[in-house]
C-alpha cells in the first residue's frame, strides 16, 4: 500500500510551562516554545491548520486534567500533544500513579474523540542539575507509567528521555528547569519524527558540536551548582512553601483556534 502522510488541521496542546513555551522568548516579546514550533511545522506543509495552546505554567497534572481537557475536547482536535508531570516530579508528596492517572484520563478522552495524541518521556533530572539525583527515581517511574498508559490508548510517545543529547546544558534555560530555544526546537522536532511528519528525521537526536567553552569542573562546577540554587532552586522553593506558582493568575496565551503564522521560520526543523 502506498504511504500516506498524516494531515491534521486542527492541533491542541495541553501541559505546564513548556506547552506555554517558557525559556522560549520571553513575556516582553512572547513565548514560542515546542508546541509553536510543532504548529509552524504543520502549517509549512498545510497552511490550512489552526492551532490552540492551552498549556499555563506551574500546572500540576491534575491542574492540567481539570482545567485544559474539557476545553481541549470543545475545540476538536484532530492532533494534541499532552506534556506534564515534571511540576509534580518536583514535589515533595510526588505520586507517579496518581500523576500518570491523570495523563492516562487524558489520554482516552482525547483519543476517544478520535484525536491523535502525543507526549513525551522526560531526562533524569540528575543529568541536568546534580543537585537534583534524589529525583532520578521518579522520573524513571513517572516515564515507564506514561509508556504504559501511552499503549494502553494508542498514545505516540517521543522518547527523549534516554537519547545523551537532551541533557546538554545548551538545550536548557539557566533554571534548568526549562528547554531554551534550542532545547524546544529540539523537542519540537523529536515530536514531528514520533508521528511522522513530513519532512521528519532522526537529527534531533544527534549531538551538537563541541562547546566552544568546556564545562566547569573541580571548584569551578562547585561554585556554579551553588550559584544555581541561590538564584532558581531557593526562590522554587520558596514559593512552594507559601503555596504560590508562577502561574497563579495566568490562562493560556492561546485558548482558540487560529491559523499559524510561519514567519519566524519554517517550522521545528531549524536550529538557530
Amino acid at each position: 500500500m502506498p504511504h500516506v502522510e498524516p494531515h491534521y488541521l486542527r492541533y491542541v496542546a495541553l501541559g505546564d510551562s513548556q506547552t506555554e513555551g517558557v525559556g522560549d522568548g520571553d513575556d516582553t516579546v512572547g513565548l514560542r516554545g515546542f508546541a509553536d514550533r510543532l504548529a509552524e511545522h504543520l502549517a509549512h506543509h498545510n497552511p490550512a491548520v489552526t492551532y490552540a495552546n492551552l498549556g499555563v505554567r506551574g500546572r500540576l497534572a491534575r491542574d492540567v486534567h481539570a482545567e485544559q481537557l474539557a476545553p481541549a475536547l470543545a475545540l476538536r482536535p484532530d492532533l494534541a500533544t499532552v506534556v506534564a508531570g515534571v511540576n509534580d516530579l518536583l514535589r515533595p508528596g510526588f505520586d507517579a500513579d496518581e500523576v500518570a492517572g491523570h495523563l492516562e484520563a487524558m489520554f482516552a478522552a482525547l483519543t476517544a474523540q478520535g484525536a491523535r495524541v502525543a507526549t513525551l518521556t522526560f531526562p533524569d533530572p540528575a543529568r541536568i542539575a546534580p543537585l537534583a539525583r534524589p529525583l532520578t527515581s521518579r522520573a524513571t517511574a513517572l516515564n515507564a507509567r506514561i509508556r504504559r498508559a501511552a499503549r494502553r490508548h494508542g498514545v505516540t510517545v517521543a522518547e527523549t528521555g534516554h537519547h545523551p543529547v537532551v541533557t546538554d546544558p545548551r538545550l536548557w534555560s539557566p533554571d534548568r528547569l526549562h528547554a531554551s530555544p534550542l532545547g524546544h526546537q529540539r523537542i519540537a522536532a523529536a515530536l514531528a519524527h514520533a508521528i511522522a511528519l513530513p519532512n521528519s528525521n532522526d537529527d534531533w537526536t544527534h549531538p551538537l558540536p563541541p562547546p566552544v567553552t568546556p564545562s566547569p569542573t573541580g571548584w569551578r562546577a562547585t561554585a556554579a551548582e551553588l550559584r544555581w540554587a541561590a538564584a532558581f532552586l531557593g526562590p522554587w522553593i520558596g514559593r512552594r512553601l507559601r503555596g504560590r506558582s508562577t502561574g497563579d493568575g495566568r490562562t493560556a496565551k492561546r485558548p482558540h483556534l487560529l491559523p499559524v503564522q510561519t514567519s519566524l521560520g519554517t517550522g521545528c526543523g531549524e536550529e538557530r
